[in-house]
């Protein structure tokens, strides 16, 4: 359905009106979704993995791979989660793009990005999913830099692609590895087989390296680009500079899932990689309270929200890496509605205030866009694991297992995912008191034409909304409760299982964290705003440090990109054009204009120089004859 739509919008929308690609795209998606729910119900009663063959893709020796389509409960949450979080940014779009110039080209980018990822979730061999995984990085480059006429959304869109590109260099490397160990790239023969090289070694450089750890890390790190952990995360910040829609669409629900996606998939493979699992715990962790500690301090309403997702998407991974993918998959999709919720109200805000996305020029909106700011309310205390919303079932599912864990590392995790509610409360509630509460900072003329967002943009987010609430305790039992045997049925492996009976203390503990930050974000927000510049001074290092990104990006510069231009300025002037250019074509052409200007001295127009000519060259005629 997806693709019919970008079909559509390539090669007859710009024929109509821009509201028909509106209405085609739209409805065709609505209808994916109604189906999709069709099929999620089902594995609800515990239905059976189904494989559909479509067609034999690719032969090559010993290779092959079948293009077809693989529906197991895991397929089934992505479809879910991927269709309708996308139908409500399809229909936002009509609202949030209404103005825009080039809307048929922009429901049509929708629209492809979403057939990519059905691709991907749907897939089942690594190649067909590799297809889905590139397919998204070419359309979030589309969606990123659709605003082609800004430098910076054209910066933005290239980072994407290219940190993207580092990822996906590892993931290639997997995939290949995974071929040449099993003779396959088919899901089940992988799966079937992964047991048999459970202790199986290989020699690298005189180390002997566990093959099943190997291959595990590979993937991961094409996951760590996709999912925009730790070290390969600055695109996602970056990636603001495209329209809201385009936000919610790849960074709530879509695009920055498909790592969390991709390790559940090959769970019966990671669950024998014991290095690479500690791994994906620690950067994780690690990931979970970088990208908070940066949320804290961000002034601009898009970028607190992506450094927020930025932060969840390090708990899903390490909850994969506990081994709990159940846990991962229920977090990824109770964050799929309320970060898509988040995103879309940021969105009726920042139209609203006439484009403006700096919260420090904001204030008071709540009397003006009351439904816009209960939205809102709704997604942050999901998100800070308020009870019976979606966030808090997820969460509390997460810090569970990882409390019950042994290892060392799952402990580390486990302090941290603690620390990190901690300050997801305080930079959720700083956003909506810097927002919505208080006085209103924005420019009297500003404030006054404030308003509430059409209802084809207000439904959108009743309907996140209602996901947002009630996601969580309807679907518990089946993701992580007595239900998960018979819902997962195999697509999932399932190693832990929480006790459900974490102490008193330590639940205390969590409740405590979560109301410390809100009391902070109180304090520092609408009680005592002054207190704010004077902690800013007074720890004015570790201000800098968070306002700063922790100067990630100028690190990058400083070691990757700057050597880089250096060495290609080298290869360009001294290589290039002194010695390639100077001795290859142009030495050429230089050499050949040297001769021909001194032949064309000959071309006189004399009839006496023409007969000399030809006197002498029948004198070196007979000559040669004569002698030889």
């Amino acid at each position: 359905m997806p693709l019919l739509g970008f079909l559509y919008c390539a090669f007859v929308g710009s024929y109509f009106h821009d509201r028909v690609s509106q209405l085609v795209t739209t409805f065709l998606l609505t209808i994916s979704t109604f189906l999709s729910w069709i099929i999620f119900l089902q594995y609800l009663e515990g239905a059976n993995t189904t494989i559909i063959h479509i067609l034999n893709w690719i032969t090559s020796g010993s290779f092959s791979a079948d293009w077809s389509l693989r529906v197991d409960a895991l397929t089934a949450t992505m479809m879910v989660v991927v269709t309708t979080v996308s139908a409500c940014v399809h229909l936002y779009s009509v609202g949030y793009m209404n103005e825009d110039k080039s809307i048929n080209r922009f429901m049509g980018y929708l629209s492809l990005f979403t057939f990519f990822m059905l691709m991907l979730v749907s897939s089942n061999n690594l190649l067909q999913m590799f297809f889905g995984w590139e397919g998204v990085g070419l359309s979030s480059y589309l969606l990123i830099g659709f605003w082609h006429h800004k430098d910076s959304a054209n910066k933005a869109a290239i980072k994407a692609f290219i940190l993207n590109r580092v990822g996906d260099f590892g993931f290639v490397l997997g995939i290949v590895g995974v071929f040449f160990i099993f003779g396959s790239i088919n899901f089940d023969i992988i799966f079937t087989d992964a047991i048999n090289y459970q202790n199986h070694a290989f020699n690298f450089l005189g180390l002997s390296l566990s093959t099943i750890d190997t291959l595990c890390f590979l993937l991961f790190i094409g996951a760590m680009g996709k999912s925009a952990q730790l070290g390969l995360h600055t695109w996602l910040p970056d990636a603001m500079e495209g329209p809201t829609p385009v936000s919610a669409l790849i960074h709530a629900a879509t695009m920055v899932t498909a790592g969390i996606f991709m390790v559940a998939r090959m769970s019966p493979l990671f669950q024998y990689a014991e290095f690479t699992n500690l791994f994906i715990i620690f950067i994780g962790a690690s990931t979970a309270i970088f990208a908070a500690s940066i949320a804290l301090t961000q002034n601009d309403i898009k970028r607190v929200i992506a450094y927020s997702t930025c932060s969840q998407l390090g708990y899903m991974f390490f909850a994969a890496g506990l081994g709990a993918y159940n846990a991962a998959i229920f977090h990824l999709m109770t964050h799929g509605f309320f970060k898509a919720l988040l995103f879309l109200s940021a969105g009726s805000v920042i139209q609203a205030m006439k484009h403006e996305q700096d919260m420090r020029k904001m204030g008071g909106l709540f009397i003006k866009i009351p439904f816009t700011g209960t939205m809102m309310w709704i997604g942050s205390l999901a998100i800070i694991g308020f009870p019976f919303f979606s966030g808090y079932y997820s969460k509390e599912s997460i810090l569970e297992n990882a409390y019950f864990s042994t290892s060392g590392m799952a402990q580390y995790a486990y302090v941290v995912g603690v620390f990190t509610a901690l300050l997801t409360a305080f930079y959720s509630w700083r956003l909506l008191l810097m927002t919505f509460h208080g006085k209103p900072r924005a420019t009297e003329e500003t404030f006054n034409q404030v308003h509430e967002s059409p209802k084809v943009m207000t439904i959108s987010l009743a309907i996140l909304a209602i996901g947002t609430i009630f996601s969580g305790s309807i679907l518990a039992d089946f993701f992580i409760g007595p239900k998960q045997e018979v819902f997962w049925n195999h697509a999932v492996v399932l190693i832990h299982t929480a006790q459900h009976n974490i102490p008193f203390v330590q639940t205390l503990t969590i409740k405590s964290t979560v109301a410390a930050g809100i009391l902070l974000a109180a304090m520092l927000y609408f009680y005592k705003k002054g207190l704010t510049k004077s902690l800013s001074r007074n720890f004015q290092l570790l201000y800098l440090i968070s306002y700063n990104k922790w100067y990630v990006d100028e690190l990058y510069n400083s070691i990757f990109v700057q050597p880089f231009f250096y060495i290609a300025s080298i290869f360009w002037k001294k290589g290039d054009i002194y010695i390639i250019d100077e001795y290859g074509p142009n030495g050429i052409s230089k050499l050949i204009n040297y001769f021909s200007k001194r032949l064309s001295l000959f071309q006189s127009g004399y009839l006496y120089h023409y007969a000399f000519v030809m006197l002498g060259g029948l004198v070196i005629i007979l000559t040669w004859f004569v002698y030889y």
